[in-house]
């Protein structure tokens, strides 16, 4: 049975040290994870309003698996819960990536839970990208990307290491090696740094996506220069 497209988020439950440690200083890692308990927020209630609008179900897959039944933060109800399976986000976007095409999914969309930007206009056009190419992918500044999606789910995409400063590079020469076409979007941004609050600062999308986040940087004067 085919169920139609799939939206991802990746998100881990928000606890102090084990979150956003890049922050840490000038953050605290309390500070840090509650920082990420708010961005998490926003990013789903934008996930929420994009899913709509695209006709997407929408999934959270969350690390650890106890994250499934108390994830710290409030879930949308029309959201589903999945954990995280693998042990490591390699093989953890790979099972959620199959897991998705067994159920009849496609295309796949998997986004990570700490970019701000990406709301309906950017995952409108991975869609569109998919109905040419079989793998479209967002970069990020730093080298890396937000976003990832397939036609159809893909075994071995990412099969090389994550989470480094060449990932996007090497997603692509993945998805070449494995015959498939790939189409990249506008660059975009996460946060993994307090310099790169700036970048949010600067995007009034980002700006307007993002209200609990911001109010949690106001509130405690995190944003960069304000101390």
């Amino acid at each position: 049975m085919t169920r139609g497209p799939l939206l991802v988020v990746f998100a881990k439950r928000p606890e102090a040290g084990l979150v956003k440690t890049r922050l840490c200083p000038p953050f605290t890692p309390e500070q840090a994870a509650a920082f990420y308990a708010r961005l998490l927020a926003d990013v789903l209630d934008a996930s929420v309003s994009a899913a709509e609008a695209l006709g997407l179900t929408l999934r959270l897959a969350i690390h650890p698996a106890s994250g499934v039944e108390d994830p710290g933060v409030e879930v949308p109800a029309r959201v589903q819960r999945v954990a995280q399976v693998g042990a490591d986000l390699s093989e953890r976007m790979e099972a959620a990536m199959q897991a998705a095409g067994q159920e009849g999914y496609g295309p796949i969309l998997i986004r990570g839970s700490d970019s701000p930007a990406l709301g309906q206009v950017p995952l409108a056009r991975a869609l569109a990208a998919l109905e040419q190419v079989d793998v479209v992918v967002c970069p990020d500044v730093d080298g890396g990307y937000n976003l990832v999606g397939a036609r159809r789910a893909v075994a071995g995409l990412f099969d090389h290491e994550m989470s480094t400063a060449d990932v996007l590079r090497q997603t692509v020469e993945r998805a070449r090696g494995l015959g498939l076409q790939v189409a990249l979007l506008p660059r975009g941004f996460d946060i993994d740094t307090a310099a790169d609050l700036r970048l949010l600062r600067d995007s009034p999308e980002a700006m307007r996506t993002c209200s609990r986040t911001c109010a949690y940087l106001d509130e405690h004067g995190l944003w960069p220069g304000s101390r």
